[in-house]
């Protein structure tokens, strides 16, 4: 890390460190890791917490069919601005599969390997997308279980990977039909089921908080949008250049307080406040070795605005 200025200090009067965040500041931009039951679809379940919580903006990342199970975030107000980098998270899943016919376990393991790596992946006749060919990365693709024609098994995929594709496909291979009977998405990206709570834990939760005054439990369900950025580099800014950036204006030199080491041009970053708020995810337009022999000019160009208006007070005039 390169420390350009020491003893830079963070007014006290505003923003705040995302721990200390309200839960009313919290929804404005926050994430809930959901563990959707089987039966409604990912935007029903959305909607309805969205109106159990009285909340204008919340939205899922990542489509689960009706039938399917498992991790679903759920973001909210400016959080879901981070949609697009959900949607991309490699996935994993556990699905249930009825073979059409009896097949020894070799054969099976030996069509199975045929579908990893880059494969072939057009969306089943029931998927609103529209049909178009491409491929997708299946990085795994085991059994971890027999029972007479029924297979437990594991899949590890790119985002994107219609598994009742692969089950169709698999039957191909096969010559004999594979429906697949059940799915349970154990993973998005590094977000996992021992993460995640039930429609009726939030529903609890959330009626704890409003009724009994009892924050306890919302507050570990409600996730600040900076823990979905952990692994973005951070550039550390200071107050009178988060205003500006919350306007959409670039980061100049003299608001930077450090950066890291060895990044390059075009290398996306978080530029955060000395207390850890994100004000925007952005490019960088300069290598970060040369940025401390500068004394002006354009550092980095925000393509994301996480940080609410106005949060830091302006100094400049309109």
């Amino acid at each position: 890390m390169i420390i350009l200025e020491e003893n830079v200090e963070t007014s006290p009067d505003h923003g705040c460190s995302p721990s200390d965040r309200t839960i009313e500041q919290l929804f404005e931009s926050c994430f809930i890791l959901l563990d959707k039951a089987p039966g409604p679809s990912s935007h029903q379940v959305s909607a309805w917490a969205r109106d159990m919580m009285g909340l204008e903006k919340l939205g899922h990342g990542g489509t689960l069919d009706p039938f399917a199970t498992g991790v679903l975030p759920l973001l909210s107000g400016k959080a879901m601005r981070l949609t697009g980098r959900i949607l991309t998270h490699d996935k994993s899943y556990l699905a249930v599969l009825k073979l059409g016919a009896d097949v020894t376990r070799d054969v099976l393991e030996e069509k199975m390997s045929m579908l990893t790596g880059k494969v072939y992946n057009v969306p089943p006749e029931i998927s609103a997308v529209k049909v178009q060919v491409r491929t997708r990365k299946i990085s795994r693709f085991e059994i971890l279980d027999i029972d007479e024609n029924s297979v437990l098994t594991h899949i590890e995929c790119e985002a994107g990977t219609y598994v009742r594709t692969m089950a169709r496909d698999l039957g191909l291979l096969l010559g004999t039909p594979v429906e697949l009977k059940e799915l349970r998405r154990p993973s998005s990206g590094r977000f996992s089921l021992e993460q995640s709570i039930t429609m009726q834990q939030l529903a609890d939760a959330y009626w704890l908080w409003k009724e009994k005054g009892d924050s306890s439990a919302i507050e570990r369900v409600l996730h600040p949008l900076e823990e979905m950025l952990s692994e973005v580099p951070r550039i550390v800014v200071k107050d009178g250049a988060a205003a500006a950036l919350s306007h959409g204006a670039p980061l100049l030199r003299p608001g930077v307080v450090s950066i890291p080491e060895d990044l390059g041009v075009g290398t996306e970053v978080l530029l955060v406040t000395i207390k850890g708020e994100a004000v925007a995810l952005a490019k960088l337009v300069q290598p970060s070795k040369v940025i401390p022999e500068m004394t002006q000019g354009e550092v980095a160009k925000p393509n994301c605005v996480l940080m609410k208006e106005d949060t830091y007070p302006r100094s400049w005039k309109k």
